[in-house]
């Protein structure tokens, strides 16, 4: 290959790279307007909305790269696009258990976006205790060269998951990812704690509905 070639196909791919946060940028404005929508729908619908909050985020550089060293992929555009899939990342914190997998049946069934993989952390915690629903989203973009589909992460979890999740983070790097065994261990227990109280907040819901239906046949006007 000539030498202006190497150049010129360098130049090319500082470009490409370049133009990639913005793409997955919009791909997240794309994402947040869908679960924005479906939250309003939600609300309007049925008087509340099952999302309690929504975080968006996109990978810090130094992360994809430190990312792909440890999955032992060389630095290209290609193994980026095909390899990182949380680039584009958002976070959805929900009530209850039940709302998540609402959510999660609601997002595969949609047209304009493709869900590519479920990694289901909730019903098969991580050996940490870790416990959360991961989707890989793909999101079309229209674009001058024609719809391209930009892959991201949805991290779906309860209010009790965010919070443990939250503090075994910040324990986590506390003590520079080495977390002594009698702290692992308490983070276990804590993390059936939260789930516990997941499962309980869940029976307290379905009691509470079930004494408002109630009330509500007992309430009809007397003929």
């Amino acid at each position: 290959m000539q030498k202006w070639q190497i150049h010129e196909d360098f130049a090319k791919q500082i470009e490409n790279f370049k133009a990639l946060p913005a793409l997955y940028r919009h791909a997240l404005n794309e994402l947040e307007n869908k679960i924005d929508i479906i939250k309003t729908e939600w609300q309007v619908r049925d008087g509340f909305s099952p999302i309690e909050h929504v975080k968006s985020r996109i990978k810090e550089p130094k992360s994809i790269v430190q990312k792909m060293e440890r999955k032992g992929h060389e630095f290209t555009l290609d193994n980026m696009e095909q390899h990182i899939h949380d680039i584009a990342g958002m976070r959805i914190v929900c009530a209850f258990v039940k709302d998540i997998y609402r959510l999660v049946d609601h997002l595969c069934g949609r047209e304009d976006m493709r869900v590519l993989e479920i990694k289901d952390y909730i019903a098969h915690p991580k050996p940490n205790g870790y416990q959360s629903l991961h989707l890989i989203v793909a999101i079309p973009l229209v674009l001058l060269e024609g719809t391209r589909w930009v892959k991201a992460e949805i991290q779906l979890r309860t209010l009790a998951m965010d919070f443990w999740a939250s503090m075994e983070h910040i324990l986590y790097y506390k003590f520079d990812k080495q977390l002594p065994p009698h702290v692992a261990e308490e983070l276990k227990e804590a993390a059936r704690a939260a789930d516990e109280l997941d499962q309980k907040m869940l029976r307290l819901r379905r009691e509470i509905l079930e004494l408002s239906e109630g009330s509500s046949t007992n309430d009809e006007p007397l003929g």
